[in-house]
């Protein structure tokens, strides 16, 4: 699902730079999944392509204020309780990296994602278009999100955090930017366990004497 819900703004963030600016960077889909520490074309490990803008998760945290949430649920029309764990609730640093040999040309993609998401904030199933649901969705449809609401914010490290980041990831700095990507529910989908209301509640006290 942390899969899926990437690819569905990389699609968005995609076709606006095709349809905004053309595919300047050689490329019709400019910004893909990556990890950065691997390095580029040539390691040993095979690396990532240049000319590009790669998104890399590079935090993963809970959201404390959703954890208590109730695991049940009434229906009072059947006269039922579900019972089902809460989804766990996550907030993501992104790091978006601009691999392009032109120093020049990693600036300008750099400013582009950054116009992106200044007037497009928050994405749902509403408001994307159907194809980037698709487009490179994973293959289970379990791996799928049914609904979302993704909410991306600015995030602004200091010098320090900056020097821990790129030292974890290799210590060779490229033109960047981070981005809180906020309120991801992942659960797995499953039936819910059902029961009973409980309407009535029967005392039976004996009283013995000493």
């Amino acid at each position: 699902m942390i899969s899926h819900a990437l690819t569905i703004v990389l699609n968005e963030l995609n076709t606006h730079i095709e349809t905004g600016y053309g595919a300047s960077s050689g490329t019709p889909y400019p910004a893909a999944l990556g990890n950065i520490a691997e390095g580029f074309s040539g390691s040993s490990n095979g690396g990532l392509s240049r000319n590009m803008l790669y998104f890399s998760v590079v935090h993963i945290m809970e959201e404390k204020t959703m954890k208590n949430l109730p695991n049940q649920a009434i229906n009072k029309d059947e006269r039922t309780v579900s019972y089902q764990n809460p989804p766990v609730f996550l907030n993501f640093t992104v790091l978006i990296t601009a691999t392009h040999i032109d120093y020049s040309d990693a600036l300008l993609m750099i400013s582009r994602v950054i116009r992106f998401f200044q007037y497009r904030s928050v994405f749902t199933t509403e408001n994307v278009a159907p194809l980037s649901l698709t487009h490179n969705a994973p293959n289970n449809t379990l791996d799928q999100l049914e609904t979302f609401r993704l909410i991306f914010e600015l995030y602004s490290p200091s010098i320090e955090e900056i020097n821990h980041l790129w030292g974890t990831l290799g210590g060779k700095q490229y033109p960047f930017v981070l981005y809180r990507l906020r309120m991801l529910d992942l659960k797995f989908r499953t039936e819910p366990i059902k029961g009973p209301l409980i309407t009535e509640i029967v005392h039976n006290t004996k009283y013995f004497s000493l």
